[in-house]
């Protein structure tokens, strides 16, 4: 093991390796800095061109990017409050008073190196997992890999979203999703409604996007904010570094929690970061300063929200269990380039193990360092709207949405889930929960039959079984114990003020999704049908329980807690709705004039209309996508949607 350890270390050091790692560092930072992105959508941008590359240079180019996301995003909750991702929710509290205050670099020097301290403690954790944690995965069968997956399942549901009954819908929810197309044991379609493109089931990259990329954005853009306010860095940043230094045992602390954290199926990001900042409140003795500027309030949550993804990589490479919404989509990556985590990574793939965890290593160290060297520069260009910058993103999303399987399906599947996922957001629906079930489900579907056909119901005999079982019993009893079933007043509350009536036409629409679910599922042969159904029966069964407790209880309906402290220029002058009109819009161009093309001119229009910007310059913006977009397509030999216009006349490329 120490022999593999040391070769991956050497491997890395290559040119061609380091120059991946590095590169995939750097889409991090940028993923990072753009509020409405995060991880788990710029992983799902960088996945249709992973496929079927060397696994030993995408690896370090997917970790690198994973790695420094919750570095950068830094940048814009100490300049302007607004968390580029959510692990940087609790950042704000301290960071951006200190930046009013003229003390931005002081907060960025503590919050980079506190994230370079955390990030390095998880790599070291992961390592020691990995010695630990070998003979004992080994040694997992059939049943207890299908008790292993059922725990996750119900401790994502009950930890994550507003309440426990809706985080545990979601998670079914995600599993019906994900049994869409060929049934594993008959080949029999599921849900393909006789067309091509859904029997082979929805693509992550799809779903990734569309729950996490699209509601993100739409947020932002209703707030009409710039990405920050503050263009002036002051001084201060070795006095930040010597602040995290001083207070190195908050570091560990904090870098401990986040791996515990990291290593629950379904927590991570937003937990972590408030557990941690919790914690900083609880164990210091002066609190007077905190919430108002307290460096302590940043190097707590900072240290915490880069030491996850050490923890979270724990149960995503031992038994192909994701530990946050972004390993969901590593996990895929994984598969798409041919390697088997769990039981197959650690007797086949122990090299490559050793590469992710170095690779997690060397990417906090270069992130860091490159945040610091460019805090300036970056400070100077987040003074720019975000309206000018939405256009741009919202092409970039559904360019990366069309690779994943080159059909004009992709566009629209992105656009239904898209809406889905904004209304999950803005009613407390827990999207990570639908999310790892959705990755889960072919496993959990799988590992029935498999279990089933090896051991029979005997299988519920096993040791390890009755353990599993045990610990869903307790994690079931402590969720509904300590975390109520009806929505909490919680900083990152679930939802802006709404009535009752949207939220159960939304509870209802799902309601009807799931009941026609079981109609169809109740025509398929018995091993096509028994997972998908009884999923579908469980799901009903929770959304019943939601209706109910919800005309029993009257749910609280509070703020988002960004939106708490909007000023009178932010509050949102447009509904959900009219975004969603302008994402619809891109899709009318598109098949009108094709994506090049018709890309240039959703451009134009966003800039001029909705940005404000003169004619020359929108012009200017879009011929700069058309040459981007050209560029790549002669590079990688991509394909873009064609359009009406294409079909009727012979255009020239890069507009054919």
């Amino acid at each position: 093991m120490t022999e593999s350890l040391l070769a991956a270390l050497l491997t890395l050091f290559q040119v061609e390796h380091f120059l991946f790692l590095a590169l995939g560092t750097f889409l991090g930072l940028v993923v990072g800095i753009l509020p409405g992105l995060g991880g788990i959508a710029g992983l799902s941008l960088l996945l249709p061109f992973v496929y079927g590359k060397d696994p030993t240079l995408v690896l370090p180019m997917m970790i690198g990017l994973l790695a420094v996301t919750n570095t950068s995003d830094t940048f814009p909750a100490v300049l302007m409050g607004i968390p580029g991702t959510s692990s940087a929710q609790a950042t704000i509290l301290d960071g951006f008073p200190l930046a009013q205050r003229g003390e931005a670099a002081r907060a960025l020097g503590a919050a980079f190196s506190a994230s370079l301290l955390g990030g390095l403690f998880g790599a070291f954790v992961l390592t020691v997992s990995i010695y630990a944690a070998r003979p004992l995965i080994l040694a997992v069968g059939f049943g207890e890999q299908l008790m292993l997956i059922i725990l996750a399942l119900t401790m994502v549901g009950m930890l994550t979203g507003a309440s426990a009954l809706k985080g545990v819908a979601s998670c079914g929810l995600g599993l019906l999703i994900g049994t869409i197309g060929a049934a594993p044991a008959t080949g029999e379609y599921r849900l393909a409604f006789d067309t091509v493109y859904l029997g082979d089931g929805i693509p992550l990259v799809i779903l990734g996007l569309a729950m996490f990329a699209v509601p993100e954005m739409v947020d932002i853009l209703r707030r009409r904010a710039r990405i920050s306010s503050v263009a002036k860095l002051g001084s201060g940043t070795l006095r930040g570094f010597a602040e995290t230094l001083k207070h190195k045992w908050l570091v560990v602390r904090c870098s401990s929690l986040g791996v515990l954290i990291g290593a629950l199926p379904g927590l991570g990001g937003s937990v972590t970061n408030w557990v941690a900042y919790g914690h900083v409140v609880q164990s210091v003795k002066d609190r007077d300063m905190l919430g108002k500027g307290d460096i302590r309030g940043v190097i707590g949550p900072e240290s915490a929200n880069n030491s996850d993804n050490g923890g979270a990589l724990i149960p995503t490479l031992m038994f192909g269990i994701p530990g946050s919404g972004s390993m969901a989509v590593f996990l895929g990556g994984l598969i798409l380039i041919g390697v088997e985590p769990g039981i197959g990574m650690m007797e086949r793939h122990l090299d490559l193990t050793f590469i992710i965890i170095w690779s997690l290593a060397l990417a906090n160290v270069i992130g860091a360092g490159a945040c610091l060297f460019l805090a300036k520069p970056i400070a100077r260009l987040t003074l720019i709207p975000f309206m000018v910058l939405a256009p741009f993103m919202i092409v970039i999303i559904y360019f990366a949405a069309f690779q994943a399987s080159r059909d004009w399906a992709d566009l629209a599947a992105l656009f239904v889930l898209g809406v889905l996922g904004m209304y999950m957001k803005r009613f407390g629906w827990s999207r990570p929960a639908l999310l790892i079930g959705f990755v889960l489900s072919m496993r959990l579907d799988a590992a029935v039959y498999q279990s089933v056909q090896v051991y029979g119901m005997s299988f519920l005999e096993r040791t390890g079984v009755q353990i599993m079982l045990a610990l869903i019993a307790i994690s079931v009893f402590l969720a509904f114990r300590f975390k109520p079933l009806r929505e909490p007043l919680t900083p990152d509350g679930p939802h802006a003020p709404v009535g009752r009536a949207p939220q159960m036409i939304f509870l209802g629409v799902m309601t009807a999704c799931v009941v026609y679910v079981i109609y169809e599922m109740s025509r398929l042969t018995f091993l096509a049908r028994v997972f998908p159904l009884s999923v579908a029966l469980i799901t009903l069964a929770l959304l019943v329980g939601v209706f109910a407790w919800d005309l029993r209880n009257r749910p609280s309906y509070v703020l988002q807690d960004s939106e708490r402290e909007w000023t009178a220029d932010e509050r949102p002058a447009h509904s959900d709705l009219y975004f969603q009109a302008w994402m619809l819009g891109l899709l009318g161009v598109v098949g009108m004039f094709g994506f090049v093309l018709g890309a240039a001119l959703y451009l134009c229009a966003f800039l001029r209309m909705k940005a404000q910007v003169a004619w020359h310059w929108a012009g200017l913006g879009a011929l700069g996508a058309i040459s981007v977009l050209s560029l790549l397509s002669h590079l990688f030999a991509l394909e873009y949607p064609t359009g009406i216009l294409q079909r009727l006349v012979a255009m020239p490329w890069p507009f054919n």
